[in-house]
Order: structure tokens, then C-alpha cells, then sequence
């Protein structure tokens, strides 16, 4: 017996709602402006740079976030910019443009 069969036991007249927009909606605001995707080598290590979100500092920090763990990489948030260890501009860009973002590749 699975816990939906208890739960149905416990309450008969209960009925689950089942949400039809399951989609992944976020609450982080969509600009107008692409956000800029660059490549960049410091101290000889790939880096990846998204730059020039005119968005609160609080979604573009939940962004670094969620970048970072979809990913498994390490990286950073300073100075209004997102930095990722490693060369995932390819990545990045695809899902930036799953949650709705502009995106533009700026360099090699």
C-alpha cells in the first residue's frame, strides 16, 4: 500500500487538484535586452561571463544559482555579472532561452 492509497483512506472525499501549468515558471523578471554571453580565459582557466541583467540583484543572484547546479560547476555572482567556471556559453545559452531570455554570444 502506497501513501496516495492511505491518503484516500484517511480522506475519502478528498479530491487532489492536478496542476495543468506544471510548467517551470519562475518568478524572475524577463528584460527586453539580451543578456550578454562571453567567453574569457583568466590566469589560463575558461571562464564564462553573462553580464547586462537591468533586473533586481536578488533574481539575477537566483539565477548564478540555478545556473550553477544545473551544470555542477562552481562560479560566482560580483559586480552585476555571473561568472561560471568553465566553457558552457552553448549551455547557458540554451537554457537562459527555456526560461524565456535573450541571449546573445559575444567572442570567439
Amino acid at each position: 500500500m502506497d501513501l496516495q492509497d492511505q491518503l484516500k483512506k484517511l480522506f475519502p472525499q478528498h479530491t487532489p487538484e492536478i496542476n495543468e501549468d506544471a510548467e517551470e515558471t519562475s518568478d524572475i523578471w524577463l528584460q527586453d535586452d539580451p543578456i550578454i554571453c562571453k567567453y574569457e580565459k583568466r590566469k589560463g582557466k575558461p571562464i564564462t561571463i553573462l553580464e547586462g541583467y537591468t533586473g533586481a540583484t536578488e533574481d539575477f543572484k537566483i539565477l548564478t544559482k540555478e545556473l550553477k547546479t544545473k551544470l555542477s560547476v562552481g562560479g560566482s555572482f560580483k559586480d552585476d555579472k555571473i561568472i561560471i567556471q568553465g566553457d558552457y556559453r552553448d549551455k547557458i545559452m540554451q537554457i537562459l532561452k527555456e526560461k524565456g531570455f535573450a541571449v546573445k554570444r559575444v567572442g570567439g
